[in-house]
């Protein structure tokens, strides 16, 4: 591909991975490296090099980070119409994550087998190459998705190629096969800035932007233009100690001052939107009274295509497009975005809610709608960033605070404890009932359990359970069954006195002998006090009970885990030969769990995954 200098090799082994695929073979790669070094121009590269195969492409927009799966909508979307051919619970699993039938929160294992089964099946027809830039900027859910997939592709004939950033926090991708970009060499470089330059330049200045530019090819075109002609020439004014991405963005901030100011609305506007949907943006143009000729500026400019898909240079444009814009203009672009995007009820409640100047409960409520909305398929970082800018938005100091403990809840459900930690503070300053109070107890030895501080859980869970217990018995009930999964997991290093505690609770209001978490309950007080003989009259009903009755999802992932671990410790086989088989598997599982994380450990198990192959047979995992 003409124009790629100094990217032979990596040419190369994009053009090996083609032909991997289209002989039945899977491949996945991580193409990373820091803005502007040439990831886009790479997956360019691979998309004109897979003749024949079918080409899908996603890309992460960092304003559109808060909304769950909407970087894995993009890519799935034009094979939406093949969801009838998977087998029904992934069916009902990816549906039901983009929004597009009601259901249960879906299962994340079912999201990612589903994603997978689907394009295995596109690949069915043809080799697919699935092509995801700026993948720093995927919606978690998405990226944790993709990655499950990327993990477990064999022969399906399916390329999942990332193009993203190097930067220290991403951790998702980091365990993937990597292809790390350097910059050009000295030669490659030279040659590359010769083509940027349209006059006389000092030779001073050529080796001040070598110097500067580093290899990075984007630097290297769009530095010369940041100065004038008396500048290149004669070298004036060139020493600059800001960091090169922040140069290159200045080199578009002042690229974008000369346009005119309905073109710079427009650029802001096609920022704004994080998908690129042209009908969304010209109508929200219309509304802000901006002509479609406002385009022609910005296109000749070399910063921006208007095509089926609004594409910028670089999102180093999108975000000069950005920070150019006064506060004014970026409000009434959200406004007119929202109206725009009246069939996507969440983009446009969070358009709306980036609209407004103060609080508002209208729009709060509509901004806690779609946190349901997210929770329901899954995505609770989503839902913790609708629940937050919905606080944000309440006039009434108590539903203020509830909705920032709803934010914390989320966050932790995310796995992300810190910024739970933060909103519990700052819901704390309230006011919150009782109840809320006794939440945020919960919630912070929840974050304890599921962190490096587990020997501290079980007092911490057992003071949240006593406090909820007058509160909300069921939850309180819950609680008291996680103090002691968190004693049984803390093993040795749970300290004597919250074992002893533990072992003296009587929960009050937990009187039905016939309900198996009651029983179990106080089989493990009875374990943990008398020890594994003297507990076996009154764990071993509840553990059949668990064998032989109903138990719906919800209570399963509360409950089944800690069965399996009692299970594991105090059945024998002369105890109980016909253990269920559910358990058996769990014993195996707990024990692999002792070298594992307090965070793995509060994660649910599945069954290996079981899936057909190109050739009709079927594989397991």
């Amino acid at each position: 591909m003409l124009g790629l200098r100094g990217r032979r090799s990596e040419c190369e082994s994009l053009e090996q991975l083609v032909t991997s695929i289209r002989a039945g073979q899977s491949r996945v790669l991580v193409i990373r490296g820091e803005a502007g070094i040439g990831k886009t121009a790479l997956l360019d590269h691979l998309a004109d090099s897979a003749a024949k195969c079918r080409i899908a492409r996603a890309t992460g927009v960092e304003s559109e980070m808060e909304l769950a799966f909407a970087g894995l909508h993009q890519l799935c979307a034009p094979f939406l119409d093949r969801l009838g051919r998977l087998p029904a619970p992934q069916r009902d699993a990816l549906g039901t994550a983009f929004g597009m039938r009601d259901g249960i929160t879906p299962d994340r294992f079912l999201i990612g087998l589903a994603v997978l089964s689907l394009l295995s099946d596109v690949a069915e027809d043809r080799p697919l190459v699935c092509l995801v830039d700026d993948a720093q900027w995927l919606d978690q859910a998405s990226a944790h998705t993709l990655a499950f997939v990327a993990r477990r592709l064999c022969a399906e004939s399916v390329a999942l190629v990332f193009g993203t950033r190097t930067t220290a926090d991403d951790q998702v991708l980091r365990q993937l096969p990597e292809m790390l970009l350097g910059g050009l060499g000295d030669s490659d470089a030279r040659a590359l800035l010769r083509t940027a330059l349209r006059g006389p330049l000092d030779s001073a200045v050529r080796d001040e932007i070598i110097a500067g530019a580093r290899g990075n090819p984007l630097a290297l075109l769009e530095l010369p233009r940041a100065h004038t002609s008396a500048q290149l020439a004669f070298g004036l004014g060139m020493p600059n100690t800001t960091p090169l991405a922040g140069r290159m963005e200045q080199g578009f901030l002042r690229r974008l001052q000369p346009l005119p100011a309905d073109t710079r609305r427009l650029l802001l506007a096609a920022a704004v939107e994080p998908v690129g949907d042209m009908t969304v943006l010209w109508d929200a143009a219309e509304r802000l009274g901006i002509s479609p000729g406002a385009a022609a500026p910005a296109t000749e400019a070399g910063l921006i295509e208007f095509g089926a898909r609004v594409r910028f240079r670089h999102p180093l444009v999108r975000s000069a497009a950005w920070r150019a814009a006064d506060m004014h203009d970026l409000k009434a672009v959200h406004g007119a975005l929202a109206e725009a995007a009246e069939l996507d009820p969440d983009r446009r409640a969070w358009h709306r809610a980036q609209a407004s100047s103060g609080p508002d409960e209208v729009v709060a409520t509509e901004l806690e709608r779609s946190a349901d909305r997210a929770q329901a398929r899954g995505g609770f970082a989503a839902a913790a960033a609708f629940h937050e800018r919905a606080a944000e938005l309440t006039p009434d100091r108590a539903r203020r605070a509830a909705r920032f403990l709803a934010a914390a809840q989320a966050k932790l459900q995310a796995g992300e404890f810190d910024p739970a930690l933060n909103l519990l503070a700052t819901a704390e300053a309230g006011p919150l009932d009782d109840l809320g109070q006794a939440r945020v107890d919960l919630m912070r030895a929840q974050i304890a359990y599921a962190s490096s501080r587990s020997n501290e859980a079980p007092r911490l869970l057992l003071a949240a359970a006593k406090r909820l217990e007058p509160l909300d018995i069921e939850l309180a009930r819950q609680t008291y069954l996680n103090a002691f999964s968190a004693a049984l997991y803390a093993g040795r290093f749970a300290r004597p006195a919250d074992l002893a505690e533990l072992a003296a609770a009587r929960p009050s209001g937990m009187t039905d002998q016939t309900r198996k978490r009651d029983i179990l309950l106080k089989g493990l007080a009875s374990l943990i006090r008398d020890g594994y003989s003297a507990s076996l009259p009154i764990t071993r009903p509840a553990l059949l009970a668990y064998r032989t009755e109903e138990i719906s999802i919800a209570e399963g992932l509360r409950s089944l885990w800690i069965a399996g671990i009692v299970a594991a410790d105090v059945w024998g086989r002369r105890e109980l030969p016909h253990a269920p088989r559910a358990l058996r598997e769990d014993r195996s599982r707990y024990r692999c769990s002792q070298r594992a994380s307090p965070r793995t450990q509060l994660t649910h198990h599945h069954a290996p995954v079981r899936r057909r192959t190109r050739s009709g047979g079927v594989r397991g995992r």
